[in-house]
């Protein structure tokens, strides 16, 4: 009988990077769109293990504002079948208690797309046991010069004193800033490198990458990461005694 896996060491939040898809599909000469849709399989499960484990939120890259200058007719897909997702699995995360949010500017995106996530939202708002967070429309240096206007805007009312602005209470200008912070970032598919994710709350995040394209990331895959990440020692900059 297989051991099941439990984390030694605590984990809030994961945020991933899921990239692959197009090579994944491309490997088995299929459509890119056919990895997009195997994809979003992994989603529910990823979602799914997680939740079991007792992680507290789940970040996830599904399309980024440089995503726009992929070909229309795969953005086009990759909008329907996020609303297929939602309608498929939107009644199980009511049952399983998974709040759904976003981060990004979601008013880019298509009208149908949109009504789709203000209702899973709606529906799920009371959920209270893990938060699925969708980045969409979203890049980090756009979130940052987002949060730079907001705050210069505030001190040119009068409402702000730069002298209260630090580390911690600038989060409160980000997309993110009722999340927990970053434990772990994993990336897929053996790129190392953000790709304007989430700049600032990684800052003491914990990085894995793997080889393995996003539509076969699963349990197997997941659990490996995640042993990875506990052999780390998450000084925060202090020196061990």
């Amino acid at each position: 009988m297989k051991e099941e896996f439990k984390l030694t060491k605590p984990i809030n939040h994961i945020a991933f990077i899921m990239d692959g898809n197009g090579r994944w599909a491309k490997k088995r000469l299929l459509p890119r769109t056919a990895g997009h849709k195997e994809g979003c399989k992994r989603i529910v499960e990823v979602i799914r293990y997680c939740k079991k484990l007792g992680i507290k939120c789940v970040t996830l890259y599904a399309f980024s504002t440089e995503n726009w200058n992929r070909p229309k007719s795969e953005i086009d897909l990759l909008f329907r079948y996020l609303k297929d997702f939602f309608n498929d699995y939107i009644q199980e995360f009511i049952d399983t208690k998974v709040k759904f949010r976003t981060m990004g500017d979601i008013s880019k995106l298509p009208l149908d797309t949109v009504e789709t996530i203000e209702k899973a939202k709606e529906l799920t708002k009371d959920c209270n046991e893990l938060i699925f967070n969708i980045c969409l429309n979203y890049g980090s240096q756009q979130e940052i010069i987002r949060a730079a206007k907001q705050i210069a805007k505030e001190y040119k009312d009068g409402t702000l004193e730069l002298e209260s602005l630090n580390p911690e209470s600038f989060t409160n200008y980000l997309y993110s800033k009722d999340l927990p912070k970053v434990d772990l970032m994993i990336r897929t598919s053996g790129e190392e490198r953000l790709s304007n994710f989430i700049l600032y709350q990684v800052a003491y995040a914990e990085f894995v990458f793997t080889d393995t394209y996003w539509p076969d990331f699963k349990e197997k895959q997941l659990i490996e990461c995640l042993k990875e990440y506990e052999t780390r020692d998450r000084r925060y900059g202090k020196i061990e005694e």
